[in-house]
């Protein structure tokens, strides 16, 4: 019990946001946060054999949350209705309204991208999460995460240069 109350509960806002980055939704990533709570209490045991509890976590939360994406044939939310969480700055109506264009093409880019690469992206870029990090949360190889990294990143830099020259 100290392991879950030291380790896991302390995580729990990491493991939720990672679930709304997947999910798109706020109850359903409420729901998969819960599902992952009562999940690593269920396999208590196996804590004190693991190196990185946060990152068996983050693996239940993703496994979880594609079980979910594909049990209900999830829909992410319109990107839309994202614009309205940029929190407000003091810059000017016109670079706010800018802004939130580029965000907005930026997510709906990334939101195109393979599952896999989706997911990196989110982790390294947006979470912060180290190389180490991400190839056990994902069970990956490291070096296939920084591979499968710097693709995502140049798929992203590619549409939105198309975007922009282009206005595809």
């Amino acid at each position: 019990m100290d392991l879950f109350l030291t380790q896991v509960v302390p995580v729990r806002q990491k493991l939720y946001r990672f679930a709304y980055r997947l999910l798109g939704n706020e109850e359903d990533a409420q729901d998969v946060t819960q599902d992952v709570l009562m999940k690593v209490w269920s396999q208590q045991e196996k804590m004190t054999e693991l190196q990185n509890m946060e990152a068996w976590c983050m693996r239940i939360t993703r496994n979880l949350a594609l079980d979910k994406i594909k049990s209900k044939k999830y829909r992410l939310a319109d990107e839309l209705d994202r614009a309205g969480e940029v929190p407000a700055t003091q810059h000017s109506p016109h670079a706010i309204a800018e802004k939130n264009d580029v965000m907005i093409k930026v997510r709906q880019v990334i939101s195109e991208l393979p599952e896999k690469y989706r997911t990196i992206i989110q982790l390294r870029d947006m979470d912060g999460y180290s190389y180490q990090e991400i190839a056990d949360i994902l069970e990956l190889d490291m070096n296939e995460v920084k591979v499968n990294l710097h693709r995502a990143r140049k798929a992203v830099r590619e549409k939105l240069q198309n975007i922009q020259v282009y206005g595809l």
